[in-house]
């Protein structure tokens, strides 16, 4: 690093890629050693070291890292959160998903159609679906449109609960605004 004096952006997509790559080792050993050369860590690179952590199953290092972001004062974003809350549900984690979750609307973020998935998503795994429903309603009356995505998991959830009446309701729901579902586009962020 020192020979060739590469600038941050250089750095990030490095750290990224290890991450891609499974070298999740490598990855955090860059993001260590850049801090002893005097770069600065960006908030691109603390989410991308957060999606790391959360998918290499590393869920105590990843809140860790969230709570030193917060620490040093660095200005979380939505992407910080829902990389958190995805993460945390995938690993079923559920109960501090909700914790995080509530945090964002107390820091000012604005949660979007990623932060609705994720926790939505969360609550259905754990078998808590009505209160998975509330915060699709929550999602709809905020007028984020809903995804197949989010349909098909509370449909699953619903299901898998008894609850088919509600899952064939949410159903014939699904299919009558199926134009008006949010796609791939709406799920991809601008940088």
């Amino acid at each position: 690093m020192e020979i060739t004096s590469p600038n941050m952006t250089f750095i990030n997509r490095i750290i990224f890629a290890f991450g891609e790559c499974g070298e999740t080792e490598k990855a955090l050993l860059i993001f260590s050693q850049m801090k002893t050369l005097d770069f600065v860590p960006d908030l691109y690179t603390h989410n991308t070291v957060l999606e790391i952590l959360g998918c290499a199953g590393l869920v105590d290092e990843m809140v860790g890292q969230f709570g030193s972001m917060k620490e040093a004062g660095i200005a979380l974003d939505v992407v910080s959160y829902n990389t958190v809350l995805n993460n945390l549900g995938k690993l079923r984690k559920f109960d501090v998903c909700l914790f995080y979750y509530k945090e964002i609307g107390e820091n000012g973020v604005e949660a979007d159609l990623l932060t609705y998935t994720a926790v939505i998503e969360s609550l259905g795994r754990s078998g808590n679906v009505e209160e998975a429903l509330r915060f699709f309603d929550e999602m709809k009356a905020r007028q984020i449109r809903p995804s197949l995505y989010v349909y098909r998991s509370l449909i699953t959830n619903l299901k898998k609960m008894g609850k088919v009446d509600l899952a064939l309701s949410l159903t014939d729901e699904m299919n009558l605004c199926d134009s008006e579902l949010a796609g791939p586009m709406d799920f991809k962020r601008n940088k």
